[in-house]
């Protein structure tokens, strides 16, 4: 039987391995912006790391057509 400490971790690690995945989503994002368009700003950069997956998937898909970094971002 699982006990309330037991679920209680499991959601931590849950949460730690997302927010490990945002952050190499995000990571990547970066990289993607500073080749494409020069290296990002600071107010980009907290942006984008403040992001959620959801969002940085949607950035990151726009990448590939945008002609400015505001088309991407907006």
């Amino acid at each position: 039987m699982e006990t309330f400490i037991d679920k209680y971790i499991a959601q931590g690690e849950q949460r730690g391995e997302q927010r490990g995945e945002q952050r190499g989503e995000a990571k990547i994002l970066l990289r993607l912006i500073e080749r494409k368009f020069g290296p990002p700003s600071e107010t980009v950069r907290h942006r984008i790391t403040a992001a959620d997956s959801e969002t940085l998937l949607e950035w990151s898909d726009r990448i590939l057509e945008a002609q400015s970094l505001d088309e991407v971002l907006h």
